[in-house]
């Protein structure tokens, strides 16, 4: 079965998934702890890593299962199709999520912008990556195999 992205109405990604758990429908909502500001403390919040998706996998003759959710509003389509992601792609998501905020340690005299690099560490490792942009306290990488856009603290 094939992985597809579902997007969500706002702050439902959790609430999507657990519904669509309980239905019977493999679901992957990939959460992180966040430090939020109120107005007498800090506290440590569980929010989504990508706002407004999840991941299903589904049969492609079920895929109509995933609307019994209210929270579900559509999949996400790439190029007039459904958008598929791969299963090492949700296993390199759960993998950087497990391994937590521990990051790849780089030189700021080492790369200049437009390097191409391969990372030996982290949860991105054996990943070739592009040095978009270095400031003062990360550097900015594309995982162009993966698509993502990636901020590492210096």
């Amino acid at each position: 079965m094939k992985w597809y992205v579902v997007y969500t109405k706002p702050k439902w990604e959790k609430r999507a998934a657990e519904q669509l758990t309980r239905l019977g429908v493999n679901c992957y909502c990939p959460m992180i702890q966040k430090i939020v500001q109120r107005s007498d403390r800090k506290k440590k919040v569980e929010v989504p890593l990508f706002n407004h998706y999840i991941f299903v996998q589904i049969a492609e003759k079920d895929r109509n299962m995933v609307f019994l959710s209210p929270g579900v509003e559509r999949y996400l389509f790439w190029l007039g199709k459904h958008a598929i992601v791969k299963d090492k792609e949700i296993e390199t998501i759960k993998e950087w999520l497990t391994i937590g905020d521990t990051a790849t340690e780089i030189s700021v005299m080492q790369y200049q912008i437009g390097d191409k690099i391969k990372l030996h560490s982290g949860p991105f490792c054996e990943q070739n990556a592009f040095v978009k942009d270095i400031t003062k306290t990360h550097y900015i990488l594309i995982l162009e195999s993966l698509g993502y856009v990636l901020k590492v603290k210096i």
